[in-house]
């Protein structure tokens, strides 16, 4: 009796070394980087994005000039006394990441202003003159929330570590005939990994500087998301070229959405009143004078693009060009 209980204890340490050798494998995990945000994920926005531009437009979708202005860092991540102002590394990331996304949205015409210096210096060396084209808003923001953290949890035999990014973007509209804020948003973006281990074995990881990265493109796409949102809702016209005869002439073309047989109204351009209220200029509603269809597009850059029509009520024989704008008649 005494031999068979020896021979027993001599076998237990085996099968528990194997035992938990077996779970040690089995508990074992890398999972890759993950990323989240809300309302939706990066890769849901990018497939909306690429769903709606693949689809031909019900409604005219004039593109906008916009104009990048000062983006900048103003968390305490990165920031150093040996750092000036134009030494922004953040803040010129955020910058490029919004060009990026404004552009390929489809929806907008991207003028540069923060490297200006830099295309004016080119265009002296090229002996031409820079033609600046004024812009219908000024988009300036900053970096306003950022930084990461470390979250563990630890068991009896196993141990977790997870590495996380966040990223604020605030953004502001600007009218530059007023200087008046039309209005602000922002977007939100976090970036994780996660690594496991049991009894010492398992993954491991280091400093993992690309989540910095993956947390402000998530928030650069959010606040696009939302400001196109906000812009899309603003009235859509645009300007007369040339009248001649029962022809007009308007800009904007294929690019932009406008198509033969589309109709719009031509209206006056509202009188501009000051308001004693609040000292600022008031647009009073303009007169309905004409609708016109649009017979064919010209042109082969968005900058250059137009399109000519036909008047199909009304009359613009008394009325100056500039004195009229015309509407798509589903935004009014």
């Amino acid at each position: 009796m005494k031999r068979s209980l020896k021979g027993t204890h001599g076998r237990f340490p085996v099968a528990m070394v194997l035992a938990l050798l077996l779970a040690t494998g089995c508990a074992t995990q890398t999972p890759p980087v993950t990323q989240k945000e809300a309302p939706g994920s990066l890769a849901a926005q990018e497939q909306a994005q690429r769903m709606i531009m693949a689809e031909p437009p019900s409604v005219p979708t004039l593109k906008r000039k916009i104009a990048l202005g000062r983006i900048t860092n103003e968390t305490s991540y990165g920031q150093s006394l040996l750092r000036d102002s134009q030494d922004d590394p953040l803040g010129k990331q955020v910058t490029d990441l919004l060009s990026k996304a404004l552009t390929e949205s489809g929806a907008y015409l991207v003028f540069e202003r923060p490297d200006i210096s830099r295309v004016e210096a080119e265009s002296r060396l090229a002996g031409s003159d820079l033609n600046i084209i004024g812009v219908d808003a000024l988009i300036i923001g900053s970096l306003s929330e950022f930084g990461r953290k470390t979250l563990g949890e630890s068991g009896f035999l196993s141990s977790s570590k997870r590495q996380v990014a966040f990223a604020k973007v605030d953004l502001r509209v600007v009218d530059t005939s007023t200087a008046q804020v039309l209005f602000a948003t922002s977007g939100a973006g976090e970036a994780s990994t996660e690594t496991a281990s049991t009894m010492g074995f398992g993954s491991r990881a280091g400093f993992d500087g690309t989540l910095n990265d993956a947390a402000i493109r998530q928030a650069v796409s959010e606040a696009v998301s939302r400001l196109s949102v906000q812009m899309s809702a603003r009235p859509w016209q645009t300007a007369i070229l040339r009248l001649d005869g029962e022809r007009v002439f308007i800009s904007g073309g294929k690019s932009q959405g406008i198509a033969p047989g589309m109709e719009f109204l031509v209206q006056t351009r509202g009188e501009v009143i000051r308001s004693p209220q609040t000292g600022a200029d008031i647009t009073l509603p303009g007169r309905q004078v004409a609708r016109i269809r649009i017979d064919a597009n010209f042109g082969d850059t968005e900058l250059n693009e137009g399109s000519v029509g036909s008047i199909v009520s009304g009359a613009l024989a008394n009325y100056a060009i500039y004195d009229l704008v015309v509407r798509f008649e589903g935004a009014i």
